[in-house]
């Protein structure tokens, strides 16, 4: 006997199957990552993040312009520091001029309503690569969290609409979020890096922003002390629920693809939006094996990216924003 229930007949075509689908990728669930460098005309191709590129402020303006006629209207900022301008206090990150100030400003100046957010962390600033403070190997949490909310700060003052800390650091959200209050900025916002894990995707990025840990006696090798362990799922709740009972307005899950597990349990466990970032070494992978005919590109692009906000992600930033936005027109 034949089934009353086929299963297929959502399937048969187009129409139908547009017609039920339950997930769908729109261009504002994108937050585009962006790399600024000092400079005028640049825009430097990274090797290792083929068709991605570093943008002096000048182009930096024109390409947010473009962003924005794309229907993309978030993007997320990170400077590549000169190594003169960098040391182990992070100095330069709490310059009301520096380089991430101006570009938040560069931003808002070309296009006021796009959602900017900023990166908030040592490593591009740091003279060792790491997220915070080094002394005598280990990385001072304490010290790394004033400076962090000095940076965050500037960030605010400068324009920004939500600042992002990277650093995994503990007590970092709340001590932004009071000095926020109490300078003012009731409505900037904090999307923590909540479950940032200690993960070897990250290395295009790394020389992207030149930003890696160097080897050096009496500097940790890694960043195992801070970012979480890629065998833990229930802490990434613990570190996701304190980050919320002390003021983040959004939370992130990262990387992205092999942590799909920790987003639907992130998902299903809070209340606020969860964001996922799709870090630099996915991106490479796909562009590496596209590049050898071994994968369909942009076939690959779409399932990982619906694969993504399928498991429950709310935002997903993503360095192949534009690539995908281009498909879903």
């Amino acid at each position: 006997m034949y089934p009353l229930k086929r299963n297929r007949r959502l399937r048969a075509n187009t129409a139908i199957r547009g017609l039920v689908r339950e997930t769908i990728l729109t261009p504002t669930d994108f937050l585009v990552p962006l790399f600024v460098v000092e400079g005028k005309g640049v825009k430097e191709e990274i090797a290792s993040m083929p068709n991605y590129f570093r943008y002096s402020l000048d182009l930096l303006e024109r390409e947010v312009k473009e962003l924005w006629q794309m229907g993309l209207q978030s993007v997320l900022l990170f400077v590549k520091v000169p190594d003169n301008l960098k040391d182990n206090k992070g100095t330069e990150a709490i310059n009301p001029n520096g380089l991430m100030q101006r570009a938040i400003k560069t931003v808002k100046n070309a296009c006021p309503d796009m959602l900017v957010m900023t990166d908030v962390a040592m490593d591009p600033y740091s003279s060792y690569g790491h997220d915070g403070v080094v002394q005598d190997g280990v990385i001072l949490n304490d010290e790394t969290v004033s400076i962090l909310t000095e940076m965050s700060l500037t960030h605010a003052e400068a324009g920004a609409n939500f600042v992002a800390p990277s650093d995994m650091m503990d007590g970092r959200i709340l001590s932004i979020r009071e000095a926020f209050e109490d300078n003012g900025f009731y409505n900037t916002g904090i999307m923590s890096y909540s479950a940032k894990y200690a993960s070897a995707f990250y290395g295009p990025f790394r020389d992207a922003l030149d930003s890696a840990p160097v080897n050096m006696v009496n500097v940790p090798k890694d960043k195992q002390s801070y970012q979480m362990d890629p065998a833990n799922r229930f802490e990434a709740i613990r570190e996701t629920e304190m980050d919320i009972d002390e003021g983040a307005d959004i939370v992130m899950v990262k990387p992205g693809l092999c942590y799909l597990d920790i987003v639907r349990e992130i998902k299903n466990t809070v209340d606020v939006p969860v964001a996922v970032y799709q870090v630099s070494g996915e991106y490479a992978m796909l562009k590496a094996a596209a590049e050898k005919g071994w994968l369909n590109h942009d076939a690959v692009m779409m399932e990982q990216l619906m694969a993504i906000k399928r498991a429950g992600a709310d935002v997903i930033a993503s360095y192949f924003a534009k690539d995908a936005v281009k498909l879903l027109k």
